[in-house]
């Protein structure tokens, strides 16, 4: 069947197709606004304590150099290399994490039963990431506070959270 829309025909195909990207971009954006904002976060409390980039130059040390020693995380000189490959892989991990999150609004948008799953699983995911930073990451601690972490994730969260909420204002969640 051929839907006419004024001048366009669209077919049933098309139109699963468009909402297919849609859904696909929409987590794409969501991951770049939490990306942007953790990244700004740490910017504002690196140039604070007077050394910019110092948090994505010390994360990508760890990520992509492999160093673990606290003492030497701690006077690192800055490698602008490190800091665009880190911030790279920083933003494909939340473009990812959007796109999941994109998916499953799709999914509890279709059941309104699965809302409070999504959210459920958001609060152990968190709480699973700062656990895992606690046990894995523990050189990290000595030179990346974890109330810092908290803050700069919950706010990638609030932005991520802000912007799906504006684009699924109709949606309805069932406890």
């Amino acid at each position: 069947m051929v839907q006419h829309t004024g001048s366009q025909t669209t077919t049933p195909a098309e139109r699963q197709e468009a909402r297919q990207a849609t859904w696909y971009q929409e987590g794409v954006v969501a991951g770049t606004l939490g990306a942007v904002t953790i990244a700004l976060w740490f910017l504002i409390l690196d140039a604070l304590g007077g050394r910019p980039l110092y948090t994505p130059n010390v994360l990508g040390h760890v990520v992509l150099k492999g160093l673990r020693d606290g003492a030497a995380l701690q006077d690192l000189p800055l490698s602008l290399d490190v800091v665009v490959g880190f911030t790279f892989v920083h933003w494909l991990i939340f473009a990812a994490l959007g796109g999941a999150a994109a998916y499953l609004l799709k999914l509890a948008e279709q059941n309104p039963n699965l809302g409070f799953g999504v959210l459920l699983l958001f609060v152990v995911f968190e709480s699973g990431f700062l656990a895992a930073e606690a046990v894995f990451a523990w050189p990290l601690s000595q030179v990346l506070p974890w109330r810092a972490v908290l803050a700069g994730n919950f706010l990638a969260a609030a932005a991520m959270a802000l912007y799906f909420w504006q684009r699924h204002r109709h949606m309805v969640v069932n406890p």
